[in-house]
């Protein structure tokens, strides 16, 4: 059997939409060998996922996906192969979702102030987990008719300029990539590409991680384009940096992006899991 690696998705316990169960059953069953779960600020579905795993044959990869503020923007960091019973990570994670929960109630006043109440509560009907997000905002304004589908949400409600957006203040890059290393993690740039960032920020940006010790670039993932794959290729070359791949995959009703749907990395790079710090590997 082929391995197949798939290093970035969520579950119930953030935004995904199947139970860390089912998210498992369906990666088995798209041919996924290696899968991390990687919920925003929380490692609660990690425990279940694992043992779900190990009854499909399917190796899991405890992660996180950590919000971060950067020069004032969002992104995020993933930690791969973490401890998940390591205090100093659990009580960073803990801090930002106690902070996702003032932003929550902030982003529902806001919605209120529009005419749209109950946001809250509605959210909360479509968390499992302990994170009320965005995405969950999103979902109950496409039930309530507002918007036909939860990227009409985000952009009409949830970004910049709009009545529901709220800035947040999430933790410092240095912290980020320190939780992850102190749980024994190795620490990722998640969907660069993303960010809309110019070349020369990218490269600002990708040079601080490493000084404070990241190590890998998501190379491959679900919302980059070929170029973006190139792109990226070339920063993790000049950087020194290990590539990683994985779909960011959320739930089967957003079906251009799937489980193990993954265009191959690029020849050249140095995946992540050929890297030394990667459990399994031989050391010398």
């Amino acid at each position: 059997m082929s391995t197949l690696y798939d290093l970035h998705c969520h579950s119930t316990a953030s935004d995904g939409t199947l139970s860390p169960e089912a998210l498992v059953e369906r990666a088995a069953a798209a041919g996924v060998t290696h899968l991390a779960l990687t919920d925003h600020d929380s490692t609660d579905g990690v425990s279940r996922a694992r043992k779900a795993a190990a009854s499909h044959g399917l190796s899991l990869v405890p992660g996180v996906e950590i919000s971060v503020t950067w020069e004032a923007r969002v992104v995020h960091i993933v930690g791969l192969h973490i401890d998940i019973g390591h205090a100093d990570l659990q009580a960073g994670l803990a801090s930002l979702r106690s902070h996702r929960d003032w932003r929550a109630g902030e982003i529902a006043r806001k919605l209120a102030k529009e005419g749209i109440d109950g946001a809250l509560e509605g959210a909360a009907e479509f968390a499992s987990g302990p994170v009320i997000s965005r995405t969950h905002f999103a979902r109950f304004l496409v039930r309530k008719g507002r918007a036909m589908s939860v990227r009409d949400v985000f952009k009409h409600y949830l970004v910049r300029g709009k009545p529901g957006y709220v800035a947040g203040t999430w933790a410092a890059l240095a912290d980020a990539v320190g939780w992850i290393r102190a749980a024994g993690g190795l620490a990722v740039v998640a969907h660069p590409a993303r960010y809309e960032f110019t070349g020369a920020k990218l490269r600002k940006l990708l040079s601080e991680f490493r000084e404070c010790g990241g190590q890998a670039l998501e190379v491959v993932s679900g919302s980059h384009s070929r170029d973006d794959i190139v792109r990226m290729s070339r920063f993790a070359q000049e950087l020194g940096l290990a590539a990683s791949a994985g779909s960011d995959y959320h739930g089967p009703e957003n079906p251009w992006v799937e489980l193990g749907r993954l265009s191959p990395l690029p020849q050249g790079l140095s995946p992540i899991w050929t890297s030394a710090s990667w459990p399994g590997q031989p050391t010398h």
